[in-house]
């Protein structure tokens, strides 16, 4: 069995995709997730990472919006 807590959710301005970050706790093994939930019309996509995968897609999202013009979509 898992418990999810819900940690974000928004909407991309272009495309419209539904974004939502779930933290996915596994009881049986400790195990901790985040799950990546992206809805696009009818179709999801679900990633669910490592804490050392999240934090590395976490610095290059990050390293690359520091290299972009400030957006008015913000």
């Amino acid at each position: 069995m898992a418990q999810t807590i819900a940690l974000a959710k928004f909407k991309v301005p272009l495309g419209s995709q539904e974004i939502e970050l779930q933290q996915i706790d596994h009881v049986e093994g400790g195990m901790s997730l985040m799950r990546v939930r992206i809805k696009e019309g009818k179709r999801f996509t679900i990633f669910d990472i490592d804490p050392a995968t999240a934090q590395q897609w976490a610095q290059a999202m990050q390293a690359w919006a520091a290299t972009q013009p400030t957006s008015s979509h913000d």
